[in-house]
């Protein structure tokens, strides 16, 4: 298990439910590889993404990045998502570098679920991102 992460917990294992299902409208004709997340909010409401593959690949989007940029779209403030659930079609399934930034910066109180080594897992945003780039680091 990743250290500083635990089993997850009931509330994170209901969530994932909610990213499997957003998992399913995935954009994937190159990898086959579905991502989907979901974010619950303090009033019980749950935003989701799921990942969107580009020809280019660099301009493809990951679910987490999706479900966040969809919140703010939204006009929600990330930065009070309680908890964050990804599923992956696979047996593992990570936040990437990019989400694992994105997430620290925009949500950075969540706790984070995810599969790792087969377990479903979840932890603080500052153990998926130790020592990350935020805003605060732009103030002179």
């Amino acid at each position: 298990m990743a250290p500083n992460f635990t089993p997850a917990s009931p509330e994170s294992i209901e969530l994932r439910a909610a990213a499997r299902a957003a998992s399913q409208h995935a954009y994937v004709p190159y990898s086959d590889f579905r991502v989907g997340a979901a974010l619950q909010f303090p009033d019980g409401t749950v935003v989701t993404g799921c990942n969107v593959e580009n020809a280019s690949f660099g301009l493809t989007i990951c679910g987490e990045r999706t479900a966040l940029v969809r919140a703010v779209a939204e006009g929600r403030d990330p930065r009070s998502i309680e908890r964050i659930a990804v599923h992956v079609d696979g047996p593992d399934g990570q936040p990437c570098g990019m989400c694992r930034q994105f997430i620290a910066e925009l949500a950075p109180d969540a706790t984070v679920a995810f599969v790792s080594a087969g377990e479903y897992i979840e932890g603080p945003v500052a153990a998926l991102l130790p020592a990350a780039f935020v805003p605060d680091a732009l103030e002179a």
